[in-house]
């Protein structure tokens, strides 16, 4: 959940109007920005939602096994910022058929991987490769819309699917891997390439002028900028795994990315056609938009990162779970729905209170589970975050297209930068937090339970009575049969204590999405008031 969308809302806000297609012709497109989003998203969701069982076919461990989402996420997240201006110097189409071949060569390749290294290099190449799909989706998507409903349809309903990609992937790949291991789920994203590399040839773009933009110091700050959002994805995606300060190139690397991206800053700050607008991102306004964005990913790991490790945790098998993926994916379709049907500029700050509400709501029932906790009771809540999600995010993507827009297009870049940074990095970022307080309240809870049994508390000296009594039946001899107890029991703590850590983790989740709700609200008053106080001019009387 965490759905990643690149460079591709900006990048496609202006397209060239042209003569309206057929009906035939533009389901056509329609249908390839579909296939599109959905072989980007599956692609990032059988990475990220499938991390044991690639690590127990390539024979490595989970901790080796979650470089490869690092790997993945690296060029998903950097890459954007030049393939924007490559797709504006060298043409629409060349773009579109050397990105599309180049996603086909590496889901090939991908059905060969036999080992970490070779891994790794594919996983990094497959997040390269991914990069230029979302802009596609996107680019089709609009391609065949009036002018008129490319924003309130057309925006909405890629980020309906492109969100929906990795959720959908937790929902077919327990039937995909069955007991034949990953060869089915890299053969899917190989046939789904391959439909997608015939779709984007037999359906082209209308073409755009060509423009030479690309300037020696962009390489410069592209490598700059690559390099700290590389640093800060391996950052999170590795620090809670090895608990932070365990592993001190951890905190190395932080510092270096800081400092990459703070020289990139300065770079750009000192240039006559900058690659980003440093000055404008600083803006109230742009500040105001960022926050909401990064908060946005931050309260939405609840969904990505939180539900399915708990019932991981809670020994819930996968194929036990896509029922509720499912009811996930059809919540957040709606959540696009209702974009569509409700979605102004106008509108943009009612949406985001309603799906903040929403966020709160299934949080604060989310944080009441137990060790008996199934799927089957969070499909509620969790439709309920699903549908906030889509509420939430095409609308602030339209507010800052707009703001974008309004100041012009050279101001597309900067605003990318912004959506990549909140979504990509914020995504990585939020899970990384979040998975970083559920250890430590895991820890803290885990002490609690084992103190209990170590003092004799009562309630833990039942339970241990009670397992023992259950194991007499099969354990002659009492000492075996007290520590089996003994075992069973820390066992049951351990499970408990993650039970416990994930309630306070939604609880939080929940605090912070009212408190963000709380002051939309008090922000809204306080427009309303200062518009009421604000003295109308006098009309004209001569």
């Amino acid at each position: 959940m965490t759905q990643d969308t690149t460079d591709s809302p900006a990048a496609a806000a202006t397209p060239p109007a042209a003569a309206p297609l057929s009906m035939g012709r533009a389901l056509a497109y329609l249908g390839a920005a579909v296939m599109l989003a959905l072989s980007q998203g599956l692609g990032q969701g059988f990475v990220s939602g499938n991390i044991p069982q690639i690590a127990g076919d390539l024979g490595i461990t989970t901790t080796q096994a979650s470089w490869l989402m690092a790997a993945y996420m690296i060029p998903r997240a950097s890459l954007p910022l030049l393939l924007i201006k490559v797709r504006t110097q060298y043409g629409l189409r060349r773009f579109a058929e050397i990105g599309i071949i180049a996603y086909v060569a590496v889901a090939f390749a991908s059905v060969w991987i036999n080992d970490f290294r070779s891994a790794v290099i594919v996983q990094t190449l497959s997040g390269a490769a991914a990069a230029p799909l979302s802009t596609l989706a996107f680019m089709y998507m609009l391609e065949p819309l009036s002018p008129e409903w490319k924003m309130r349809l057309g925006l909405p309903a890629a980020m309906a699917v492109l969100m929906s990609g990795p959720t959908l992937a937790r929902v077919v790949s327990p039937a995909l891997i069955g007991d034949g291991g990953l060869s089915a789920i890299h053969l899917t994203a190989l046939g789904m390439a391959m439909i997608s590399l015939m779709l984007v040839f037999r359906l082209p773009l209308r073409p755009v002028p060509h423009q030479k933009v690309i300037q020696a110091l962009d390489f410069l700050s592209c490598a700059l900028i690559s390099f700290g959002f590389a640093g800060l994805t391996i950052g999170f995606v590795m620090g809670p795994i090895h608990d932070w300060t365990s592993m001190p190139w951890i905190g190395v690397l932080l510092a270096g990315s800081v400092a990459a991206l703070a020289v990139a800053f300065a770079v750009e700050l000192n240039r006559k056609a900058p690659l980003l607008d440093i000055r404008w991102l600083a803006s109230p306004a742009m500040l105001h938009l960022t926050a909401t964005l990064f908060l946005f990913r931050l309260i939405l790991s609840e969904q990505s990162t939180g539900a399915p490790r708990m019932f991981q945790m809670l020994g819930v098998a996968p194929s036990q779970m896509t029922g509720l993926f499912a009811v996930i994916v059809l919540a957040s379709l709606l959540g696009g729905m209702a974009c569509v049907a409700w979605m102004r500029p106008n509108r943009v700050p009612t949406l985001h209170l309603v799906a903040l509400l929403l966020i709160a709501a299934g949080a604060w029932m989310d944080s009441h589970g137990t060790l008996d906790t199934r799927p089957a009771q969070m499909i509620v809540s969790q439709a309920l975050i699903g549908f906030a999600g889509m509420l939430f995010l095409p609308p602030a993507m339209m507010a800052g297209l707009m703001q974008a827009l309004a100041r012009g297009p050279q101001y597309l870049l900067s605003f990318v930068i912004v959506f990549i940074s909140t979504q990509s990095l914020g995504g990585v970022l939020g899970s990384g937090l979040f998975t970083t307080f559920i250890n430590h309240r895991q820890a803290v809870h885990y002490a609690a339970l084992t103190d209990q049994l170590a003092v004799g508390y009562p309630v833990a000296m039942q339970a241990i009575s009670g397992q023992i009594a259950v194991l007499a039946t099969t354990i002659t001899d009492s000492t075996l049969r007290r520590g089996q107890a003994m075992q069973q029991i820390a066992q049951d703590a351990q499970a408990q204590s993650y039970a416990m850590a994930y309630n306070d983790a939604y609880t939080v989740t929940f605090l912070i999405a009212l408190t963000a709700a709380a002051a939309l609200v008090l922000h809204l008053l306080r427009d309303r008031l200062a518009l009421w106080l604000t003295p109308s001019k006098p009309s004209d009387m001569t």
